[in-house]
């Protein structure tokens, strides 16, 4: 026995012996034979449907680009330089690309519209130097789980409303902790934004995001993560209540979720219009196959558990995504549920007992736009602030590539309860039908086509379909 002892000692000293210059695997270690390459990249849509607006899945997590009335068209023109270098002790990108669109409706009910828009679509400089990544500008913020391309959207930052504005600083990958050989991993993160929508009633509303994640497993097969994310809506200057406080003062009471400011109900409970979303995921992977099941849960009410213990632990989207390389007619199946219906019950307060409920997700009584920007929300388009976020949905979208035609289909239904204080009974059963090719008969141009439509008395029954052709190639290399 005591031999047998000895040799798993010597085995195991050998190993650690092996893999003691890896006691901290950064991508830095490995060669780097990658290129620099700067992309022009264009395109145009046209959209047209019937009803009195476009399909729900045509314009939700769209960036924001696609407008929701009936008949609108979109053109794209600006120039991307990607980040090609993890294994370079830094690497940059950035992108300059300008959108202009064109949306109109007529119906029997509305005199005819037509609306006009300029923008950035994305406008922003991203650095990595060695593990801390630096980004200032327009660009998206994207949460870490599932496939975005088949999601209906997560419940703090999703593809729905334009990029917001920002400056950010942190770990932006998945960091492995030194000393622990690769296979505890951690990220984080702070931001400061601008939601810069002068249409609202708060104009110059400042955001703070912060987030810290860890994640256990490295290049094992079974990964398990959790990540927390604290968001908030401070500042600004409001037409009813004027200075909402701008100072560094209102930063710091904005940034641990404290009481200040001027405003009664800011010195009550917390400065500004707070989200806290928590995320457990596990994910099991193998050579060119992976599979993520994901639970996210927010509350907008302290004190923050862990979880399961949370106030609204029975609310949240829960998803799974399976992805695969090596048949390509199915790349990606996901499904998710969206539970929003409980808010920890119907009551914030009642005859002065304070229970903490009617949560009214994304809404708030000083920021009235809650957590959207320009109009569309910043979390999961599913739900509509201050007139809809009690929500049950069920969503499932399938991707692949048949001969060169790239797929996607979505379909979800919605039933709609409204909100506590107004109660409102709706369903909505949307589908999207998306097919793209590049066709390098046509100077590589890439076609596409999109059929949707909805089903019920949300949107009401309308059909419509879009047509998108793009362009993009290498302008240059290095």
């Amino acid at each position: 026995m005591k031999t047998k002892f000895g040799h798993i000692i010597v085995l195991l000293s050998i190993a650690l012996q092996a893999q003691a210059w890896n006691w901290w695997p950064l991508p830095m270690a490995e060669p780097d034979n990658n290129r620099d390459t700067l992309w022009y990249v264009g395109g145009v849509s046209a959209v047209s449907s019937s009803g009195e607006q476009a399909p729900s899945l045509l314009w939700h997590n769209s960036d924001g680009e696609i407008a929701n009335l009936p008949h609108s068209g979109n053109i794209q023109l600006g120039i991307v330089k990607p980040a090609t270098r993890p294994n370079r002790w830094f690497d940059y990108d950035f992108g300059v690309v300008l959108s202009g669109r064109v949306a109109g409706s007529q119906t029997s009910a509305t005199p005819k519209t037509i609306e006009g828009t300029g923008y950035f679509s994305q406008l922003y400089a991203h650095v990595r130097l060695y593990i801390v990544d630096i980004t200032a500008g327009i660009q998206p913020m994207r949460l870490d789980a599932g496939d975005s391309e088949l999601s209906s959207g997560h419940l703090l930052f999703s593809p729905n409303a334009h990029p917001i504005p920002r400056i950010s600083i942190g770990f932006e990958r998945w960091t492995p902790f030194p000393g622990l050989f690769g296979y505890v991993e951690v990220k984080g993160g702070l931001t400061h934004g601008w939601l810069n929508d002068h249409s609202t009633v708060v104009t110059g509303t400042l955001l703070h995001h912060k987030y810290l994640g860890g994640r256990l497993g490295g290049k094992l097969p079974v990964n398990i993560s959790y990540e927390f994310h604290h968001v908030a809506q401070w500042g600004g200057y409001s037409t009813k209540y004027g200075d909402l406080g701008n100072d560094w003062t209102s930063y710091k009471a904005a940034f641990f979720a404290r009481s200040g400011g001027s405003m009664a109900n800011d010195q009550i409970n917390a400065q500004g219009n707070h989200i806290a979303m928590q995320q457990l995921a596990l994910d099991v992977k193998g050579e060119g196959w992976k599979v993520s099941a994901y639970w996210q849960t927010m509350s907008e009410d302290g004190p923050i558990r862990f979880l399961w213990n949370s106030m609204d632990a029975k609310d949240g989207l829960w998803g799974v995504s399976a992805t695969q390389s090596r048949w390509p007619f199915i790349q990606g199946v996901t499904y998710e549920l969206l539970h929003t219906t409980d808010q920890h019950g119907p009551f914030h307060d009642k005859d002065g007992v304070i229970y903490g409920g009617g949560d009214g997700y994304y809404g708030n009584g000083i920021y009235t736009q809650g957590w959207s920007y320009y109009g569309r929300v910043i979390g999961s388009p599913l739900l509509q602030i201050g007139t809809n976020n009690r929500v049950m949905a069920h969503h499932a979208g399938v991707k692949g590539d048949i001969y060169g035609y790239r797929y996607r289909v979505m379909i979800n239904h919605a039933d709609n309860y409204g909100t506590y204080s107004r109660p409102n009974r709706t369903h909505n059963t949307g589908f999207l039908l998306e097919v793209k090719k590049v066709v390098p008969q046509a100077w590589n141009l890439e076609f596409g086509v999109s059929l949707a439509g909805d089903f019920g008395d949300q949107y009401g029954n309308c059909f419509g379909a879009m047509v998108t052709i793009r362009k993009q190639g290498i302008i240059t290399s290095w």
